[in-house]
């Protein structure tokens, strides 16, 4: 039978319950079990698409589409599996089949009541997500913090899950452990209080996780222990790290994964799977983390990065962590900056500060604001030979300077931006006009993956060593194939293509160190022990500059 694992957090925010429920799933998987991670999100959106990055960090598009929470990203990257529409949760769709169902007469006639229908349909939901007999544990993380009211019929679908199959059930909770300067000792007060207000909830937790910037001692462990009834040795350490990727060798080294094991009655390791040891491959991953020395600058020109007076790192994480396995690849460490693409737009000269750098990223992105700036930067790095990957946005960005500087296009944009541009080099597919129109925002970019059939001889072509790939997509605007003949003809190159509609995937410069531009997103699918080609690639020619 499934068994189910609820991460729960308490205190604050961005604690990290999503690397510790990756972490979670990689002990246990490592020890021969199989394992599906689900992200249940609080809002009353129905997915994350129509958020902006700076709210609530970087959208992440699964296999089939659907627009998720950058958790869905670290349980890919340290699964190394990918995650479908049933792995993501939120109240908006637990709202929404809620009353599609009474609308249907589903409920036959009963009064549809907040509770227990709602818990009811979250249960629903989680049990979906185990569906594959060979699953063993459904480790569901709760977005935000106990206390909080959107998170109470969540909690209550838990402690409903518990009371009916108490064996089946652990709960875990993150709670943050501070160290004030003034005082300089670890208080564990915070804990107390957020486990007593998931106690609050009907909810006894089998592990508390402290997150703290030291590694907690016996003597907390003892007080966490004493006053949140949890044994001594399930008060687990999980304390800043250099890197993420170390997480689950932390709490390997505590033996969580033993321990979550015996808690359910279950052998520590599933002898009929043969399991490879997975740790030991993490283990020299963090040994290479560790031991890089030579730097490689990456600047990456957007504009999701503040979030008041404060960097907003989580708006391109999935980027930020394909540059650094492509970089552990190549046994160098990656410095990645911010380059605030408005700062070009307000003063042409500062571009010249790309020449500090040993590659530039353009990202996805919408919208008019910083895009005078992107091309500038783009006409600096085509000109001076500096190493360039464009994703998505990025890619449009490059079409559009490539027509005004190189075909002499004047005014050449894309009618996201200018919509009376006289050369709409990028333009929308007719479906996403009516779309716009009828303003059906929600859910209708061409999402997920797409195959895309790659050119003989281009760069694409060579890192992937390969003739047909697939890649995951978000956007709604497309090259605008009327002006193919003319862009190819002063030198742009057609990297890829979907052949099915003839769209552009990849656009190259054959003459150029590296300078890359994909309509799909190759972050999403790289891995930290499998890096993505692309960005291998990009990194290997930001190593020779």
């Amino acid at each position: 039978m499934t068994k189910y694992i609820f991460v729960t957090g308490g205190v604050i925010s961005g604690l990290g319950k999503g690397i510790t429920s990756a972490s979670i799933g990689l002990l246990l998987k490592n020890k021969g079990y199989k394992v599906a991670n689900v992200k249940c999100e609080m809002y009353v959106n129905i997915d994350a698409g129509t958020i902006r990055p700076t709210e609530h960090g970087e959208v992440f598009v699964t296999e089939d589409g659907v627009e998720t929470d950058q958790d869905i990203g670290n349980y890919e990257r340290f699964l190394n599996h990918d995650n479908h529409a049933e792995n993501f949760i939120t109240t908006g769709q637990i709202y929404q089949t809620v009353i599609r169902k009474e609308r249907n007469f589903e409920y036959e006639g009963e009064d549809v009541e907040v509770v227990p229908h709602v818990p009811e349909e979250i249960i629903r939901r989680l049990k979906a997500a185990g569906k594959d007999p060979e699953i063993d544990f459904v480790i569901s993380e709760f977005g935000g913090t106990v206390g909080e009211y959107q998170g109470v019929l969540f909690l209550e679908a838990a402690r409903m899950m518990e009371v009916k199959n108490p064996e089946n059930v652990v709960h875990i909770h993150v709670s943050y452990l501070p160290t004030p300067k003034t005082i300089g000792e670890m208080k564990t007060k915070p804990v107390q209080y957020s486990v007593r207000t998931l106690n609050a909830a009907g909810i006894k937790p089998h592990f508390v996780v402290g997150r703290a910037e030291y590694p907690l001692d016996d003597k907390r462990k003892e007080k966490l222990s004493q006053f949140c009834s949890v044994p001594a040795d399930h008060v687990i350490s999980n304390h800043d790290v250099e890197s993420a990727y170390e997480v689950p060798m932390v709490l390997a080294k505590q033996k969580l994964g033993e321990k979550i094991l015996k808690q359910f009655g279950l052998p520590s390791e599933k002898k009929a799977s043969q399991p490879k040891d997975l740790l030991k491959e993490w283990g020299e991953l963090v040994k290479t983390i560790k031991s890089v020395k030579k730097e490689i600058k990456i600047g990456i020109v957007g504009k999701y990065f503040a979030t008041g007076e404060f960097t907003l790192e989580d708006s391109y994480i999935s980027v930020i962590e394909a540059i650094k396995h492509a970089c552990w690849h190549h046994k160098v460490k990656p410095v990645v900056q911010w380059i605030n693409a408005e700062v070009y737009e307000k003063d042409a000269k500062k571009v010249k500060e790309l020449d500090e750098y040993d590659g530039i990223i353009i990202p996805g992105g919408y919208g008019k604001r910083g895009t005078e700036g992107k091309i500038k930067a783009l006409e600096y790095a085509r000109e001076n030979k500096i190493p360039f990957l464009g994703l998505c946005y990025g890619l449009q960005m490059a079409v559009i300077e490539f027509a005004r500087n190189v075909c002499d296009l004047k005014g050449a944009n894309s009618v996201e931006i200018d919509p009376q541009t006289p050369h709409p080099v990028i333009n929308l597919l007719p479906e996403q006009e009516k779309l716009i129109k009828e303003k059906k925002y929600g859910g209708t970019n061409r999402l997920g993956a797409y195959p895309c059939v790659l050119e003989k001889g281009s760069i694409a072509h060579k890192a992937y060593g390969t003739d047909k790939i697939s890649e995951r997509h978000r956007h709604r605007y497309e090259f605008n194939n009327e002006y193919r003949d003319q862009l190819t003809k002063a030198g742009l190159q057609i990297g890829g293509i979907y052949e099915k509609w003839d769209l552009v995937e990849i656009i190259e410069l054959p003459d150029h160190p590296f300078f890359v531009g994909t309509q799909f997103h190759p972050e999403f699918q790289s891995r930290p022990l499998d890096p993505h080609p692309l960005f291998k690639e990009f990194i290997g020619a930001a190593k020779g500059k």
